[in-house]
């Protein structure tokens, strides 16, 4: 079976085939570098991670674009907030931004792109629009996109114009025509540092966000290129515009295919830094190994929804260690991965489909039970292989397991303890077997007596 992508743009699973035989390009949407990423950039990163590594693995060259966004309004707020130059917040939060992904086993991409190191592109790109009629200076100095001079704007969203207008609550402002155009060049404002002001044949002034991304796509990867990706939140506005200006300036198919990656909820709420459960990566890495997050995400399907917990990382980090047992069973014979395998075609068949992880997953739990029983080299070394498809299972099975039993907390142990002692009062006897099972899972041992419950880490 040959790979299948659902593409947001025709709501459709649909066979991919690049526009040039053997190579893929791909561009997904980055980080704003305000900030430390959180567990949303998580998400993201982690799943095109995987989609790249498939893409490798199935035999593709795959030149992959990762852009970052280093001028924005909430970077020049931020940093005069802070008293520093915006290349000094921006440097600082890339290099966290490396450091998280780093930890999380995120491959870097081919290209990572600046997008204030292609100004000149986007003015070019701007440009074009402007002699083509699809863009207008307004009063004020700012340069916008004239959505209804685009005949297929809305096609990413499924929206004709007359019903988003008509969710529309902004009122025509600065000289726009219409509600829905968008800057293209912000006109310098007199308040902002001298450093985010280029010289333009618009006056001084600063990109607008959408622009960055077509001009690095086009770039990087030519005006037509194989995947588009990002968060879906992104879709629209932001993939919505840059399909209208790119197309618009070079009259051709900016993406083929548009993938985005579902939303991450924190105890089935929005995580949202007004509901206080906000968290970074490094947050989350206080707690829990990053190769547990890593595998968190990767478990659930990229389009699906994720819901963040501690008992969902709890339950991650057990599974993880049951697939690390089986890896310490015997010593895996290093080895390309033989497709014909049942075990190596099944894995494939999942990914193959959307890449479709969970699925895949189950796959690697059924070899491990296999290595389990058959204590069989050959069939350990399979399992190591395909875990790097998915970038997992590439540390000393016995230094992670370790690892984990060294970064025991006590005090966290004693109220699961706690937990299932209420739930076997309440005769709850499911929920106490699964929080001794979670602890077992994480190396520790239970043993009930008629003074109460002890715990210790298994040897």
């Amino acid at each position: 079976m040959s790979l299948r992508i659902y593409n947001t743009l025709s709501r459709a699973l649909e066979a991919f085939v690049p526009l040039q035989s053997g190579h893929v390009r791909m561009y997904v949407c980055g980080m704003t570098v305000y900030d430390l990423c959180h567990l949303g950039h998580a998400r993201s990163m982690v799943a095109f991670d995987v989609v790249q590594r498939w893409l490798r693995a199935s035999g593709y060259q795959v030149t992959y674009v990762r852009n970052i966004t280093d001028i924005d309004d909430k970077i020049i707020q931020r940093a005069v907030q802070n008293g520093e130059t915006v290349r000094g917040l921006t440097d600082r939060m890339i290099a966290a931004l490396h450091e998280d992904a780093d930890a999380l086993g995120i491959e870097r991409p081919t290209h990572e792109p600046r997008a204030t190191d292609y100004v000149p592109q986007m003015l070019s790109m701007i440009g074009h629009l402007q002699d083509k009629g699809l863009a207008y200076q307004a009063p004020g100095g700012d340069m916008l996109f004239a959505v209804r001079q685009f005949a297929g704007y809305g096609k990413l969203s499924g929206k004709s114009l007359d019903e988003l207008n008509a969710g529309e609550r902004v009122a025509v402002q600065d000289g726009k025509r219409d509600p829905l155009d968008f800057v293209l060049w912000k006109s310098a404002k007199a308040e902002e540092p001298a450093e985010v002001k280029w010289n333009s044949p618009f006056g001084a002034g600063r990109p607008g966000w959408h622009i960055e991304c077509s001009a690095m796509g086009c770039a990087l990867l030519g005006e037509s290129f194989d995947i588009h990706g990002g968060g879906a939140d992104l879709a629209f506005p932001h993939h919505e515009n840059e399909i209208a200006q790119s197309e618009g300036a070079t009259g051709q198919p900016f993406a083929r295919t548009w993938m985005h990656n579902g939303f991450i909820n924190v105890d089935n709420e929005k995580m949202s830094k007004s509901l206080g459960n906000f968290f970074t990566i490094r947050d989350v890495l206080k707690a829990y190994e990053p190769e547990v997050v890593r595998f968190f995400v990767v478990r659930s399907h990229y389009r699906s929804p994720l819901n963040y917990s501690n008992v969902h990382l709890d339950d991650a980090r057990g599974a993880l260690k049951r697939l690390y047992t089986a890896l310490t069973m015997v010593e895996p014979q290093e080895q390309a991965i033989d497709w014909s395998n049942p075990y190596a075609a099944r894995f494939k068949a999942a990914m193959d489909e959307d890449f479709g992880t969970p699925e895949a997953v189950a796959v690697l739990f059924e070899l491990a039970a296999e290595v389990n029983r058959s204590k069989s080299a050959q069939l350990a070394g399979l399992l190591k292989a395909l875990g790097a498809c998915l970038g997992l299972l590439q540390a000393d099975p016995q230094a992670f397991l370790q690892a984990g039993a060294a970064g025991v907390d006590a005090a966290a142990i004693e109220v699961q303890i706690a937990a299932r002692a209420a739930a076997k009062a309440a005769k709850d006897w499911a929920e106490a077997d699964r929080i001794r099972n979670v602890l077992l899972a994480q190396g520790i041992v239970l043993k009930d007596s008629a003074s109460g419950t002890t715990w210790e880490a298994a040897q």
